[in-house]
């Protein structure tokens, strides 16, 4: 296996492990402020991205954000202009035009498997539209894993909005009742999380807040969905947190694979602030 095949393979596990609060490595994305004050009609947010260990750290390596998309206050979603990437992170600077709340998600669906051909186990990483073209002819032991990734951050410009909070209906997503640039320490907040449209009961998820490398823990908050996919809680200490989770929240033992019938896990993770009462 060449480096190059190497390293995407490394990445993509990273993002297929994104909720595993013991994960080594977390893909993250950050804004410079989740609130802006403006009177000039339209302000800017600077995004950064990283796959590192060190949560909100730069220790690693920069994640590409191929496919990066910006959904305005009126539920619009168009591409977010090109990113710069450097040797820890990569930057995009995203222009709010009008007042209300952006999202700002990368999502990606992809295809990591093996094979065995004349002996030697193989490799790839491919989309799903590509992934039989990975496979050549004679090959044994095929195995695979679709995985569908979603990224979130929140940025509102003056004053909170709702319409770019409306979820797509696909994938694992977090709907976000109370919206996440408006969250303060111990008031409540209500999130759901769904998937493709259907709300998930009893569905774990986790928040990390940065500085772990300060503080020398986690300081997990681990949560659970209720019998209607929602969950309530009180809102931890102030800072900037990394939600996320995974579906299914545990591996089946006898989870289906092949090209026949391959294993699809779901990734989501988000990143917000927590502000003082």
């Amino acid at each position: 296996m060449d480096r190059k095949n190497l390293k995407q393979i490394v990445i993509a596990a990273a993002l297929a492990g994104a909720a595993c609060a013991a994960q080594a490595h977390r893909p993250w994305m950050i804004p410079n402020t989740g609130t802006i004050e403006s009177d000039r009609g339209e302000a800017w947010a600077t995004i950064d991205a990283a796959i590192s260990e060190g949560l909100f750290e730069t220790d690693f390596m920069p994640q590409k954000l191929d496919g990066l998309t910006v959904t305005d206050p009126d539920g619009a979603t168009v591409p977010a202009p090109a990113a710069v990437v450097g040797k820890h992170r990569s930057t995009v600077d995203i222009r709010l035009p009008k007042d209300g709340t952006y999202r700002i998600t990368l999502a990606a669906v992809n295809v990591m498997g093996s094979y065995k051909l004349n002996g030697e186990m193989k490799r790839f990483r491919a989309t799903e539209q590509t992934a039989s073209d990975e496979i050549p002819a004679g090959a044994t032991e095929v195995r695979s894993m679709t995985m569908v990734q979603r990224q979130d951050t929140f940025v509102t410009l003056n004053k909170p909005s709702a319409g770019a909070l409306k979820p797509t209906g696909s994938g694992l997503e977090l709907v976000a009742l109370t919206n996440p640039t408006e969250l303060r320490a111990g008031e409540k907040a209500k999130f759901r999380f769904q998937l493709d449209g259907k709300p998930l009961a009893n569905f774990p998820f986790s928040l990390i807040p940065g500085g772990v490398r300060y503080r020398g823990t986690l300081n997990e908050v681990r949560l659970t969905t209720d019998a209607n996919g929602d969950a309530v809680f009180t809102l931890p200490a102030p800072n900037m947190y990394w939600l996320s989770a995974k579906y299914p929240a545990t591996e089946p033992a006898n989870a289906p694979r092949g090209m026949d019938g391959p294993a699809k896990r779901y990734s989501y993770s988000a990143t917000f602030e927590i502000l003082p009462e």
